[in-house]
This record gives structure tokens, sequence and C-alpha cells, in this order.
């Protein structure tokens, strides 16, 4: 019975794993012990390990470069000038923070969030967990997908319609991830070349508008906030930490073979991903500033600053900067539509591990990408259909995007510092009082600033007894719920430190 035996089924009954053992990438030495024989010795740096561990940080950087932070940029620029430099920098700073903690996490247990919040806690918590990972998935990767179909709007002259963009961008995306058939290092290296088409189209637009030196320099070196463009900060920094990416960072991270029997293995895997993620939001931190620069050059202080959105930024600097021997219109479009197609991918990637950690499914590849493209085709093209017409609309359906990602952030950040400040689960490698205070700070100043957003954006818009009433309801089960989160944590935290005081005595 041939036929039988090498069938397999959509669905196996094996628990879910991030990569197969045959699909991850060898690195070299990773199985042989030092020359002293002893695991306990790091191994000294080699930069041949460090370009086999090259990767998953440049993966994880594409959700730092997607067209929600790209707009973020260009009004950040557009209405604060230089001044708001400075909060990008350190946004980006805190955003690395938690991706090396989500890495950690993943590197030193060898599971990946969503997997270890499925043990973690009761059904139906994380059934609630996997809800929210699952809506702020959607609601980026409708901002990403429109954003790309933007960019094949221009590209084109307007010849191709929004929904037609939004259809392209969902069959690509196919395209792109059947390069994983031929090993991870080759859709890695399409995610490469990505990140270099950002690089040189902004980089572009940045000589082209030849902005202020010292005026850079001072944006970046020296902290500035008023009233006016509050609204502005809370934006750059509510848009650097996306949900989906804390998840996905943690599962990428297991594309190589790491022995974790031996903890100097372990630990070299971290100081690895450690350089190379820093050096991936380096860029990512560049790229940014060029957009928002070229923004701040050519619209701060004019009257158009306020009305700048994705739509109509390319036209504008078309107005702005003129011709020149490549349209800046297109090049702006070429720069849109990289930054589109990469974070789409990362976005389907980033829902087959939530998928199939939080409900253990253990599904063919292309099964689960159909499910989670779906899952967002399906309601962007609604969107694609109903906003394709007006460019109000789409602004005002990017606010409430922004919105439901901003309301998702502490269902992956409070669960993320709770597991890797936990011995049982992260043994040596757990997280020491320090960094654990400092992540801590900062996963509450993200959640303050992005309750700001919520407080402001609902003080503005929430008309109407009933609606007000649906959105008290919500907010008290949502506080609720965080209560839990943290609550949860730091018992399990407590009961760590009496067990192990029991032990000493």
């Amino acid at each position: 019975m041939p036929v039988e035996e090498n069938h397999q089924p959509l669905l196996q009954e094996e628990e879910e794993r991030a990569y197969d053992s045959d699909e991850k990438v060898l690195i070299i030495g990773v199985d042989s012990d030092t020359e002293s024989g002893s695991s306990t010795v790091l191994p000294p740096f080699s930069w041949k390990k460090l370009w086999l561990f090259t990767g998953p940080g440049f993966l994880m950087s594409i959700a730092f470069l997607d067209p929600g932070n790209l707009e973020g940029d260009l009004q950040a620029g557009a209405i604060a000038g230089y001044s708001l430099l400075w909060l990008l920098l350190w946004a980006t700073a805190m955003g690395l923070l938690v991706q090396l903690l989500s890495a950690r996490l993943g590197v030193a247990t060898g599971r990946h969030l969503a997997e270890l919040c499925r043990e973690e806690y009761p059904t139906w918590a994380s059934m609630v967990l996997w809800i929210m990972a699952e809506l702020a998935l959607i609601g980026a990767d409708i901002q990403e997908v429109i954003g790309s179909a933007i960019a094949i709007k221009i590209l084109s002259n307007g010849f191709v319609p929004l929904w037609a963009g939004v259809t392209i961008t969902a069959c690509d995306c196919f395209i792109f991830l059947f390069l994983e058939n031929y090993g991870v290092r080759k859709l890695e290296a399409v995610f490469a070349v990505l990140i270099g088409i950002m690089a040189v189209t902004f980089g572009w637009m940045f000589a082209d508008a030849k902005p202020s030196a010292s005026e850079l320099f001072l944006g970046i070196l020296i902290p500035k906030l008023s009233s006016r463009t509050i609204q502005q900060a809370v934006g750059v920094v509510g848009c650097i930490i996306m949900p989906h990416n804390v998840f996905l960072h943690s599962a990428l991270v297991q594309s190589r073979e790491i022995d974790h029997n031996k903890k100097d293995r372990v630990q070299e895997a971290l100081r690895y991903y450690s350089i190379e993620s820093t050096t991936a939001l380096v860029i990512s931190f560049v790229i940014n500033l060029f957009v928002t620069t070229v923004f701040a050059k050519g619209f701060y202080g004019t009257e158009l600053a306020n009305s700048i959105g994705l739509v109509n930024a390319g036209q504008y600097l078309q107005d702005k900067y003129g011709g020149g021997f490549f349209p800046i219109l297109y090049i702006w479009g070429i720069g849109l539509l990289a930054a589109g197609q990469s974070s789409t991918i990362t976005g389907t990637y980033a829902g087959q591990f939530i998928m199939g950690g939080f409900l253990n499914l253990r599904l063919k590849k292309w099964l689960r990408a159909l499910i989670t493209r779906s899952c967002a085709i399906i309601p962007t093209m609604i969107v694609a259909l109903v906003f394709d017409t007006s460019e109000d609309s789409l602004d005002v359906l990017n606010e409430w995007l922004n919105v439901l990602q901003s309301i998702q952030i502490p269902f992956a950040l409070i669960p993320l510092l709770c597991l890797v400040s936990k011995e049982q689960i992260m043994g040596t490698f757990k997280i020491g009082p320090t960094l654990k205070m400092v992540s801590w700070l900062v996963a509450a100043l993200v959640m303050v600033i992005n309750g700001y957003l919520l407080l402001d954006f609902f003080f503005n818009e929430v008309t109407g007894v009933a609606f007000t009433t649906v959105v008290c309801g919500f907010t008290g089960a949502y506080v609720a719920f965080i209560i839990y989160l943290i609550s949860r944590g730091f018992t399990c935290f407590s009961r760590c430190c009496s067990s192990k005081q029991i032990e000493v005595e």
C-alpha cells in the first residue's frame, strides 16, 4: 500500500513546532564541544557563525518599517519637523529591548511565545490571548496590504484600483512564501533585498531633499515635546512595538539548530542574535529617519502638513520636489511597495506561528498560509471596496486600526515579561532584577502612552449612549483581564521565591 504510506494528513497529531528539524539551519560547530571538552565555556566569536545566525532579526525588523510606521514617520516629520527624532531613537531602543527578550525566550526554551502561553495559562485565558493576537494581526495586515495596494496604484499611474492591488498582494504573498520550500536562508535573502530597496529608495529621497544636518543632529540629541506635537509623539512610540512581532521573533530564532543541553551553545546563540537584532534595528532606525526628515524638510510649517497621509504623500512629494532624473513619486512608490510586501509576508508568517502555537494545530504549510491570509485579505478587500473613493475615510480607518493594535500590546508584553522572569521556564537564562525592572518600566511606559492614545481617541470619536455603554463595558473587561495577567505573573513569581526559600532552609 505505498500510496497510503506516503500520504500525509492535513492535520498531524504531533505537537506543533515552529520549524521541523530538517528545516533548520545547521550552525557550524554547534554539535561539537569546545577544545577543553567543557560545555560551560563560551566559544570564541566567529564572523562565520554570525553570518549563519543572521536572518531572523532582519525579518523581525520589517515590523518597524511597515506602511503604518511610514505613515507615522511622515506625519511626525510634517507636523513636528525634526523635534521628534530623539523620540524615534529611544522608541526604537525600547522596541529592541522587547525583541531581545522575545528572542531570549525562544532560544532558551526552544518554544515560542504562543506555545508557552498555551501551556502557562488556563484554557479560557489562552483563548482570549489568541483572539487578541489574531485581532492585532488582522489590523496590522489590513494596513500593510492597503499600503502595498496604494504603492501598486502609484506605480501603475492609477490604472490598478485599490481592490485590485489588494488581490495582487494577496496572491504574490504565496509566491514569496513558496521560496521557503527552498530553505529558510532563501526566504531571508528575499527580505534582505526588500530592506535594501527601502534603504536605497528612501535614502535617494533623503539625498534629494537635502535636509539640514545641524537640525537633524539637534533633533536626535535634544529632547523636545510640546502640546502641539503630543499626538505625533504618541504615534511614534505606539507603532514601534507590534503585538504580533513579539510572537514572531520568539519563533524565528528557532530556525537555527541549537543544542539546548549545552549552556554555552544557548549563550552563544543569544550573543549572535543580540548583535544581529541590534544591527537590523539600527538600519530600520536610519530608514525611518530618512522618511521623517524628508517630510520635515518639505512640509513642516506649511498648510499641507496636517493633511498628509499615506494615500496622498507621493503626490505631495512630487509637487514639492519635482521630477528629477527619476520622479520622486515613483521612488516613494517603490519603497512603499517593498515595505508593504515584506510586512505582509512576515504578517502571514506570524499568523502561522500564532495559530499553531495557541491551538496546537500542526497544519500543512500551504493550508496554514491560506487560512492566515484569508483572515486578513477578506476584511481588507471589503475595506478596499468601501474606502477606495475617499482618502479621508482611509485616514480615519487607519486611526481605528492603530487603536486596535494599541489595545493588544499588553496581551503580548505582559505574558512575555512574566515568562522570561520565570526560572521554571527559563532556567539560568531568566532575566535578573535590574533587567526585569527596566523591562517592566518600558512596558508600563508603552502601555500608558497607548492608554493616552486610546482615551484621546475615544473622547473625540465615541458618541451616543449605546456606543458609549458598549465601549465602557469593553473597557471594564479589558482592564480586568490586564490586572489578571499581571497578578498571575506576580503570584507565580512569589510562589517560586517561596519554594526556593524552603529549599534553602
